[in-house]
């Protein structure tokens, strides 16, 4: 979603949100030009996606991820005596996957956000994994949340994501603020442009939001008595969503937050040394570690005397194809995915990711501390993104809601209006 997070997941539910601010999600993914590639990597020359017809097993990904797959997966295949391509899928993902499954020419196993889970389902696109005991005990429990659905268990995650908030020990020495309060003193105190850098934009942002948006007391959808999402109780327009309009609406009226601030300059600007505090997500840490910046990476705080902030957290996870030609295979290699270390340190040493895995995060802690802090975030401090279908309703009237806000429009009746158009499109 815009370039931060252009490296992780491409979620197509923040697409609804950040298309305007420059984002992704519920069905696009990735960054090459072609929408097919061959099992080297290589774009099919007309553009079109061709199930490699030689190999046993087809895993399909994007760019990054295949790439980081491959050398890993065709060792695993030739442990198994059978051959193994990984094609790349450059873009729409999820959408190419649907329509290949119907058809019957997609792959045996395809890796996804975790968000796509509730439009699989209901295309009837993926079938259901079972995960042994000990990769259950070894997995985060955010991992094994995000890949449930209607009590069963659909796919094997291996990396998380979630938001963090970046401090330049250099402006402040304030790096462990407990409250929104303390980091603003903090901010204001290190006269810089700005005190806090976070992506708003004139469209808004609210998956960024999202950790002021649960502080203040706000909620998407409530729960069944089974703890699925009830998309028939929505938070947006309910009062605890009015409540953290109005602190959203201080922030914005004291210059904390500023449309003006999008994922397109956020990051830089605290890297140019323009805030103190950042916050982002572990695609900002190349950019962070560059500059030069001693930073330190911690919890974002919430509002004092308000709820905890709780950010997203977002699942990347392998899929097994319903209808794939080698469903037996497809099994085997998603849960020996999760076997042992082998497969996702590979996959780690490519393109590194937040691991859901507790013994890669083990592994992990003196040679990639940043990445295990973010993992331990996101099992500590986040919820899995919504992975039901009316997700897709909720992210661009909110973050509208919110950067209106900011820019000063009246919180209980703009945020009432959002909940009113919500509720609108998924009754529709």
């Amino acid at each position: 979603m815009s370039l931060n997070r252009r490296s992780f997941l491409s979620l197509t539910a923040i697409a609804a949100t950040l298309t305007a601010a420059a984002a992704c999600s519920g069905g696009s993914d990735s960054s090459s030009t072609s929408a097919g590639a061959d099992s080297t990597g290589a774009a099919a020359s007309d553009g079109a996606l061709v199930r490699d017809p030689d190999a046993d097993l087809v895993i399909w990904a994007d760019e990054k991820k295949a790439n980081s797959l491959r050398a890993a997966a065709t060792a695993w295949g030739q442990a198994q005596g059978i051959t193994v391509a990984v094609q790349t899928v450059a873009n729409e993902l999820q959408s190419t996957f649907i329509t290949a499954n119907q058809a019957g020419n997609g792959p045996d196993v395809v890796m996804g956000a975790h968000d796509w889970i509730g439009n699989l389902v209901q295309n009837s696109s993926i079938s259901p994994v079972t995960l042994s005991e000990a990769a259950k005990a070894n997995i985060a429990q955010v991992g094994l949340n995000a890949v449930a659905y209607d009590g069963q268990t659909y796919a094997v995650p291996y990396a998380v994501e979630t938001l963090a908030l970046f401090v330049n020990k250099g402006l402040t020495s304030v790096t462990a603020p407990a409250t929104i309060e303390e980091l603003v003193a903090a901010g204001q105190a290190a006269g810089t442009d700005a005190v806090l850098s976070l992506p708003v934009g004139e469209a808004g942002d609210a998956y960024h939001m999202q950790p002021l948006y649960t502080s203040g007391g706000g909620y998407l959808f409530g729960k069944n008595a089974d703890g699925s999402l009830n998309p028939q109780d929505l938070g947006v327009g309910a009062e605890g969503s009015l409540a953290a309009a109005a602190k959203i609406g201080e922030l914005g009226a004291a210059g904390v937050l500023r449309t003006s601030i999008t994922g397109d300059n956020a990051i830089s600007l605290f890297t140019e040394g323009k805030a103190p505090y950042l916050v982002s997500g572990p695609w900002a840490l190349a950019d962070v570690v560059k500059a030069g910046i001693d930073y330190e990476i911690t919890r974002i705080p919430g509002f004092e005397g308000m709820s905890e902030a709780h950010p997203f957290a977002g699942v990347n996870a392998f899929y097994v194809a319903s209808k794939g030609k080698n469903a037996a295979f497809a099994q085997t290699f998603v849960t020996d995915v999760l076997k042992d270390t082998t497969i996702t340190r590979a996959m780690f040493d490519l393109n590194q990711l937040p691991p859901v895995q507790k013994d890669l995060a083990e592994e992990l802690r003196v040679s990639n501390p940043d990445m295990v802090t973010f993992a331990t975030l996101a099992s500590d401090n986040a919820d899995p993104m919504p992975s039901i279908p009316e997700m897709s309703e909720i992210w661009s009237p909110l973050g509208k809601a919110e950067a209106n806000i900011v820019g000063g429009s009246d919180p209980v009746s703009t945020m009432t209006s959002a909940g009113e158009q919500i509720k609108a499109a998924i009754a529709g």
